[in-house]
């Protein structure tokens, strides 16, 4: 098929939101400061500073008395509107108890007319504690004489339950594993950690405004997804109903959704005080306090006939920490994912188990338990094509799913894959980086230079959540100003969703951009239902609902001409605002015209439904430069590339590319780390010197191939991207600094003392 030369889709234009954001006019949830008739107090938790501790004696007299106070809360004295309201999935921990499960889990909130009264009242809270027994990893804390985390649960296995009304795929089981085992011609057994934990840290850290009045919840918060965030709020206060309000978005990184506990504490202190209540995080709350990435520890094994995975068997434990808002999601999405990239592989046998350790809480990041699954199997599975011999980038070439093949996603539903060949993707992006030359072979640099080797290293990543769950849009005509309103719950994020939400209507209805307003203001209470900003979801999912209401407003359109002008709908068109006759295109007339009522409009509704039989698809080729003698590692250049079937706006896509690069991707495998002091439970970690993060100015080299093979999947066939463009960075980078030292290499992240263990020299 060939490609259409589109009015406004494929083209860069300006962002709607730029010339607000540049001269400071764009509204963020900061310069919210409440209802005219009801003030903000804001929010502070007095936080325990010991791993496992019960409270042993609490004393609030001092900080209810300080001038400005208006609650002080801890688990003695909770308002009894708020018994039952729970945290974590399913959501059975109380918002404030008697025993603590982290270094910086709240024992005491307090709400006051000022954020720096709410600390100095907590200062004045009189609290002694008795340390608990703790545990920190995974594979201790499933052991039967494991301390417990949390009384209200019977193990520190999370129960799978159902999560937004889905029954999670949590132990991926098809074929038969051990006897598929037996006809491999290569076996490899092995363990991997993704442990590190990042911090994603977007510019705006998390911040979340809560008010119960009249037994309703109102909120505005700093949130990627109006909806999930209601859904998340009325599951945790025993279904009371919830509306929220989303302004612009200092950046998400998928990390501010949830609102695991900030939205508990803001909640609880709104209804003891009855006033709208601000909880918010500084810089170092969101390093600390905040949900950060989950960890992942694998323990498996591979198995390869004839160059493709036969067969795949091993448990998984996900890291939730204290708490976790949507673990068996993540890992039902991972699951799934791994399936994406094996695409052959018919014999799978992967237990996942979602458990708790006494470490601050986790939930949603980029990547989303799929990024994960892959930087721990990834580098396992090439112990076995380093075994067979296998160039990396043929195997992930005759692997990756394809047209025919299918999965189970994580509603334990199986999809058959459509419309998918990646495999122009993965050569043209090969041929970019320059893999022929570069390759060695296994365990082998590239060239070294005294006592610097160079390796290089590939990795691929796929995720079906492109086509994740509902989204409902409406498109409105005003007929009468020459308008067209465009009504969805997606909020502006800094990635350009609006902006490139409005070319659909724009193309469909024919008309400029400018033509086309998208209020940057979104709330539950007005727009119809869509998830929000996650999974690289809005491109196919919003994006077709829009373009079907925009089609809908259209047709609605064309009837109502057609009666006027006693014609076919089939011989009108329209554009810029005048309907016309195809074969008379001079004799036009506005859209005024065919105005039947005063103040008519109309509006169109479109839907997408979820749909997980196509999969994004990302392939990255990583050049490393390692210091054999101090163990440094750098990147030298990288090449992303990928296929989104039709690109909405260039230079959206480029900077989806980019933005792969910190806590959110690629440098979980080189730089980012939450360090834990073993000792203490201490997050060592708590600010940008500490907490190693690449700068602008050590950007390396980066090259960037978007092919567009226009799948017959939408209207516009295009995919999104953004959530994976780095996802397999970290995997690539493990494989790099293997063939740079020459010898297998996997520590997340690969500091220089790891890599000097590996070379055996410390």
């Amino acid at each position: 098929m060939s490609k259409i030369d589109y009015r406004h889709i494929g083209k860069n234009s300006e962002r709607i939101d730029a010339r607000d954001i540049v001269t400071g006019k764009a509204i963020f949830l900061d310069d919210y400061r409440g209802t005219p008739t009801t003030e903000l107090l804001y929010g502070h938790a007095l936080r325990c500073p010991l791993p496992a501790a019960k409270i042993t004696k609490i004393d609030i007299s001092k900080a209810e008395a300080l001038p400005g106070v208006h609650a002080v809360l801890y688990y003695g004295n909770m308002p009894e509107m708020c018994e039952g309201w729970g945290m974590s999935v399913p959501p059975i921990v109380p918002v404030l108890r008697e025993t603590a499960q982290y270094v910086g889990d709240a024992v005491a909130l307090v709400a006051a007319d000022t954020i720096q009264i709410a600390e100095a009242a907590c200062d004045l809270i009189d609290i002694e504690y008795e340390e608990l027994p703790h545990v920190y990893h995974t594979t201790e804390a499933v052991k039967p004489d494991a301390p417990l985390v949390h009384k209200e649960f019977e193990t520190n296995v999370i129960p799978a339950v159902p999560f937004v009304g889905e029954d999670m795929l949590m132990h991926l089981r098809r074929g038969d594993p051990d006897k598929a085992f037996e006809e491999c011609d290569y076996v490899v057994e092995g363990e991997n950690d993704y442990g590190a934990r990042g911090v994603p840290m977007p510019v705006e850290p998390g911040g979340i405004i809560l008010h119960y009045d009249q037994g309703k919840l109102k909120c505005w918060a700093a949130a990627q997804g109006v909806h999930v965030t209601q859904m998340s709020l009325s599951g945790k206060t025993n279904n009371t109903p919830a509306e929220v309000t989303v302004f612009n978005i200092g950046g998400g990184f998928a990390n501010k959704g949830m609102y695991l506990t900030l939205s508990s504490y803001a909640a609880v202190l709104s209804v003891a005080t009855d006033r709208p209540v601000k909880f918010s995080v500084t810089r170092t709350g969101q390093m600390l306090l905040h949900e950060r990435r989950i960890g992942l520890y694998m323990k498996g094994k591979i198995g390869i006939k004839d160059g493709l995975v036969h067969a795949v068997k091993g448990v998984c434990y996900l890291d939730s920490g204290s708490l976790n808002g949507c673990g068996q999601w993540q890992m039902g999405v991972g699951l799934g994912e791994c399936q994406v990239a094996f695409g052959k592989c018919q014999n799978w046998d992967i237990e996942g188990q979602l458990v708790m350790t006494n470490k601050s809480h986790s939930g949603p990041v980029r990547g989303f338990g799929g990024q994960e699954i892959k930087a721990v199997l990834m580098p396992l599975t090439m112990q076995a094509v380093r075994k067979a011999n296998i160039d990396p980038l043929e195997f992930f070439i005759n692997n990756f799913a394809q047209t025919g093949d299918g999965w189970y996603w994580r509603d334990q539903t199986w999809y058959d894959c459509r419309e998918q060949d990646y495999v122009p993707a993965m050569r043209a992006t090969a041929e970019k980086f320059g893999w022929k030359e570069k390759w060695k072979g296994w365990d082998k640099p590239t060239r070294v230079n005294g006592h610097k080797a160079i390796g290089v290293g590939v990795s691929v990543h796929g995720n079906a959540d492109v086509g994740e769950d509902t989204s409902i849009a409406y498109v409105r005509i005003d007929l009468m100003r020459g308008f067209v309103y465009l009504h969805s719950a997606i909020v502006e994020t800094g990635n350009g969703q609006h902006s490139n939400l409005r070319k659909y209507a724009a193309e469909v209805l024919n008309i400029p951009l400018e033509k086309v307003i998208f209020p940057m203001t979104v709330d539950t209470e007005k727009t119809p239902f869509d998830m929000g900003v996650c999974g690289s979801r809005c491109t196919l999912t919003t994006g077709t609902a829009v373009t079907r209401a925009a089609e809908d407003a259209r047709r609605q359109l064309l009837n109502a001409a057609s009666r006027k002008l006693h014609a076919s709908p089939d011989d009108l068109d329209t554009r810029d605002g005048y309907v016309f006759y195809k074969n008379r295109p001079g004799v036009h007339f506005t859209w005024d015209a065919f105005i039947e009522h005063f103040g008519e409009q109309i509006t169109g509704i479109g839907k997408y439904s979820a749909d997980y039989s196509k999969s994004n698809f990302s392939i990255f080729f990583a050049e490393v430069e390692v210091d054999l003698d101090t163990g440094f590692t750098k990147l030298v250049k990288i090449t992303s590339g990928t296929d989104v079937g039709q690109i909405i706006d260039p230079a959206t896509l480029e900077m989806q590319a980019h933005g792969g690069f910190g806590a959110a991707a690629i440098d979980t495998g080189i730089l980012d780390e939450s360090v834990l002091d073993s000792s203490t439970g201490h997050t060592m970690t708590s600010n940008m010197i500490d907490y190693k993060w690449r700068t602008f100015n050590d950007f390396p080299p980066f090259d960037f191939v978007a092919l567009e093979s226009l799948p017959e999947i939408s209207r516009f066939k295009a995919v999104g991207f953004g959530e994976i463009s780095g996802a397999a960075g970290p995997a690539a980078i493990m494989m790099a600094i293997s063939n740079a030292i020459g010898r297998d290499f996997c520590h997340y992240p690969a500091t220089p003392e790891s890599v000097l263990k590996a070379l055996k020299r410390v």
